[in-house]
């Protein structure tokens, strides 16, 4: 495939997510929604990006003309828009956290992302120009509003876990992105003090890029630091991605709060066997508490968390039950529904602050230091690097533990880890690794990367 990738589609306003791509993808949805119903209905929203709303148009043109209804949902996190999508499809327009210059388009299927097959299936109808159906079978348009219910449905289900936050000091950067019109409001409604930051959606994003990092975040930082919050909360520009702030103003590793969230899942599950799914850049220290947890943890490729649920019961006993999936940055909270949302996460993560702080929350888990790496090789040469690395790194660490499903991962015994995977948008082979001593791990990876 060409246009979709590990998150949908993504690309510049100009030269690859034009309104004439959306109209297409959108005329192909509704064909290929029709051949399990005959009128489907398409719930559709986007971010505050200045080029969302002529896309939502042209996505909307193009649902509508090949014979779906549209339901207009407006300026929603990309989270909302997975909840509406329950029961129904959903077409979110958004490029995450992308620059202000590109827009995307994230097909969902009852709460959903597509997967590759529905995805390949899209492109080819895209790829033949399908025309509209006949004049008598376009689709109605109507709007709605989801906000409220899916603030609502959030807090309840966060209220399963941890204690009430009221008296715990949160600071919330939205970033002004969608999260604006969540975050906040959720958190408040559980009971915190919450002051929010860049509370105001503005798809230039003036105050700070859409990603969330801690260069980007240093606005944050220093206000929780100087503040005297509890911590801090930083999202992308649609609200699937969350960046926790210690009380001192440090980013906490998101593999440290993917290993919080998870271990916490997995203890409050009553099944057999309870599975955290993850992919294979994220840190042992994951799986290291989850199996203190009583847990175990599966890996799937990036982006593809929801076909990690699918295998793990596919593959599974009677007694499986996936209570996380989640990769670097992004939570899946199974038990709420099959999206990434970032709005979940901090209102879980907020109470589970409240019952016990955050520095508890992360004393059980090893933290040793992390580095990712990236090293230049052009497009067309990525296939036989990746292929020599596959017999080369297992040779110069003949005592690690080899997985070459989703790139090349070895692990060692004292849980040190490196994966080696090549970039799916950059020329770039990317090396992440993990370990007491990760420069001298680094460097020996990156002697074998480079060998071949």
């Amino acid at each position: 495939m060409t246009r979709f990738g590990t998150a949908g589609i993504r690309g510049s306003v100009h030269t690859e997510v034009t309104p004439s791509l959306a109209l297409g993808v959108g005329r192909a949805t509704a064909i290929q929604a029709r051949e399990t119903t005959d009128t489907p209905t398409v719930v559709v929203g986007r971010d505050g990006r200045t080029t969302g709303s002529a896309l939502a148009d042209a996505l909307a043109a193009g649902l509508q003309s090949g014979g779906a209804d549209v339901v207009r949902l407006g300026q929603v996190p990309t989270p909302a828009l997975a909840f509406a999508s329950q029961g129904q499809r959903g077409v979110m327009v958004t490029a995450s956290h992308n620059p202000p210059t590109d827009n995307g388009l994230k097909l969902f299927v009852d709460g959903e992302e597509y997967d590759c097959e529905l995805e390949e299936t899209i492109e080819g109808l895209v790829t033949s120009e399908e025309p509209p159906v006949a004049w008598d079978r376009f689709g109605e348009s109507e709007r709605a509003s989801v906000l409220s219910e899916y603030r609502e449905a959030v807090a309840t289900y966060a209220e399963q876990f941890g204690a009430d936050p009221t008296g715990v000091r949160v600071a919330v950067d939205c970033g002004t992105g969608m999260a604006s019109v969540a975050a906040p409001q959720v958190l408040r409604a559980l009971g915190a003090d919450v002051v929010a930051l860049n509370a105001q959606v503005d798809g230039h994003f003036p105050a700070r890029e859409s990603k969330p990092t801690a260069e980007t975040l240093t606005d944050l930082r220093a206000f929780v630091r100087d503040g005297e919050f509890d911590f801090g909360i930083g999202h992308d520009g649609d609200a699937d991605r969350i960046v926790i702030v210690d009380s001192g103003g440090e980013v906490v590793h998101e593999d440290t709060v993917l290993a919080v969230v998870a271990g916490r899942y997995v203890q409050e599950s009553e099944a057999a066997d309870p599975v955290v799914v993850t992919t294979p850049n994220a840190s042992a220290r994951i799986d290291e508490h989850v199996r203190a947890s009583g847990g175990r943890t599966e890996r799937v490729r990036l982006g593809a968390l929801h076909e990690g649920v699918a295998t793990a019961y596919e593959t599974g006993a009677e007694g499986t039950e996936v209570v996380f999936a989640a990769e670097p940055w992004k939570h899946v909270h199974t038990q709420f529904g099959s999206w990434i949302d970032g709005v979940a996460s901090a209102a879980v993560l907020t109470r589970l602050v409240a019952e016990a702080g955050l520095d508890a929350l992360r004393e059980p888990i090893t933290e040793r230091p992390y580095r990712k790496v990236s090293i230049p090789c052009p497009d067309d040469e990525k296939e036989r690097v990746m292929a020599a690395v596959e017999t080369a790194l297992p040779e110069a660490f003949p005592e690690a533990s080899v997985d070459t499903e989703y790139g090349v991962r070895i692990e060692r015994d004292d849980a040190s880890w490196a994966l080696v995977r090549p970039s799916g948008t950059e020329p770039y082979i990317r090396l992440y690794a993990e370990a007491d001593d990760v420069d001298a791990l680094v460097a020996s990876v990156r002697d074998v990367i480079e060998s071949v």
